[in-house]
């Protein structure tokens, strides 16, 4: 069973769990823009279900929720923001429309972020570039220590997400949004709160044996009692699957976000810092003005081609079309606009817990259609 909420209702309940913790209402409306939108495209591993861990990161003493984001260096086309230990929202919306900003000046702009925490989805900052006519580009560095590289027994990686969008025309957006795992560590929560069973080839244990329930991987590799073992898989599931390829993405992803950032490489700094340490995540963000390189709409032009010519390729099921990265979540989000956002029972039980200990109201409630 779920509840399938209204937009605008978990929209003010994030609003009130944010204000109640006593971030600043700017970064508030902007932290809710970006989960609210990440839940009704159907990433429901980084919208309203992250409050419970960012309650608990509140309550370690490692965020700094009044931390405003600040740019320590810039030039006509880079520059670097320090988060100050927020959440990496705010931090990351100004960084993507900083980069746009000079890329519509300068053809290309990059913007790092360090100092920062959990982003929620990769693609939301890359969707943004394309609302300005320009290319995004979009990797971070993430907190868990949760993928296994290939012929390990233990993980040493993050999920270290990947986002790239392009402009088009008449289509919606070209929008790949990924982490450089088989999963996001958040389905295993999903996975868990809807008792539904995990693929194989998803999780591995230290033998390379795959992981089917959800609650146990979460707790094998993120609980208080991790063993240390075990992981999500690279892109690719499996050796005899080519997993080296994404280990190898994800190992792109740490050297963009954090070694040229200066953030964290959490197997080797997580063990000996402090409790209430920031987690110091790092974000990469990269505009191209096509602009630059073709005349004005040609290149939206020619995408609208590529993608109409791939909608029109004959599908292997006729019930399933071929689609393009991004038309998944405009269909999700447009059905969610109309029928709710669902929350399942055990998630809106979390929900009501926070906002009992954040002293406000639960205010979710149901979709009248």
């Amino acid at each position: 069973m779920s509840l399938n909420a209204t937009e605008s209702s978990v929209r003010r309940q994030i609003a009130l769990i944010l204000t109640a913790w006593g971030m600043p209402q700017n970064l508030i409306e902007t932290t809710t823009e970006v989960m609210v939108e990440t839940d009704l495209m159907g990433v429901d591993s980084h919208g309203i279900s992250m409050l419970m861990q960012y309650e608990q990161k509140n309550r370690d003493g490692r965020l700094n929720l009044q931390a405003q984001p600040q740019i320590e260096m810039e030039t006509p086309v880079v520059a670097r923001l320090n988060a100050g230990a927020n959440l990496g929202h705010p931090v990351s919306v100004q960084a993507m429309n900083l980069a746009v900003d000079k890329a519509l000046t300068m053809g290309i702009g990059l913007v790092t972020v360090r100092n920062s925490h959990h982003f929620g989805a990769a693609g939301y900052y890359a969707r943004m570039a394309t609302k300005r006519g320009a290319i995004g580009i979009v990797t971070s560095t993430a907190r868990g220590i949760v993928v296994v590289p290939t012929r390990s027994a233990k993980p040493v990686l993050g999920t270290n997400p990947i986002a790239i969008a392009a402009p088009s025309g008449r289509n919606s957006p070209f929008v790949l949004d990924m982490a450089t795992s088989t999963i996001a560590a958040g389905k295993l929560k999903v996975y868990g709160f809807q008792n539904k069973p995990l693929p194989d080839g998803w999780v591995a244990d230290g033998e390379g044996k795959s992981l089917n329930d959800g609650n146990v991987a979460y707790d094998m590799f993120l609980g208080p009692k991790a063993s240390g073992y075990g992981g999500l898989t690279p892109i690719g599931g499996t050796p005899e699957l080519s997993n080296h390829k994404g280990y190898g993405l994800g190992l792109t992803a740490q050297i963009l976000a954090g070694v040229l950032t200066g953030s964290n490489f959490a197997p080797r700094d997580r063990p000996t810092e402090a409790p209430d340490a920031p987690e110091n995540i790092g974000h990469f963000f990269m505009a191209i003005d096509p602009k630059m390189f073709r005349a004005a709409g040609e290149f939206e032009s020619e995408l609208d081609g590529i993608i109409d010519f791939l909608h029109a390729t004959e599908p292997s099921s006729p019930e399933q079309p071929v689609l393009v990265p991004g038309d998944p979540e405009d269909a999700k989000r447009a059905l969610r606009l109309k029928g709710g956002i669902p929350i399942p029972d055990a998630l809106a039980e979390h929900i009501q817990a926070v906002s009992k200990r954040s002293g406000v109201e639960y205010v979710l409630e149901p979709n009248p259609t």
